[in-house]
């Protein structure tokens, strides 16, 4: 069974880039250019470290942008940058991605 995913939240147009570690430095690939759910509200969490971080927002996109591989780069919204600080993917209960959640700092 799949929930349906409310379309009508998806109003912030936005980017996402995953960054590699290759022999020949940096690279960018664009994963997904499209519109998005974003919440701008700040919060602190701790990390691995123990080292307190403030997010700077959240960013909900519809389905698996990036499907079985581990997204870590940046998401663009025009001009602004954020970095990825975590993501989260959200099933259905048939066992499928309802979203994908990108905590930004």
């Amino acid at each position: 069974m799949k929930l349906p995913f409310p379309d009508w939240i998806l109003v912030t147009p936005v980017k996402v880039y995953q960054e590699t570690t290759g022999e020949n430095g940096i690279s960018e690939e664009l994963i997904f250019d499209g519109k998005c759910c974003y919440d701008d509200k700040t919060k602190q969490v701790l990390d691995s470290e123990r080292r307190l971080v403030t997010l700077a927002g959240k960013v909900i996109l519809k389905g698996d942008i990036y499907p079985d591989k581990e997204i870590s780069g940046y998401v663009m919204f025009g001009e602004k940058k954020n970095a990825i600080f975590r993501t989260a993917r959200p099933y259905n209960p048939d066992g499928s991605v309802f979203s994908t959640e990108l905590e930004l700092i």
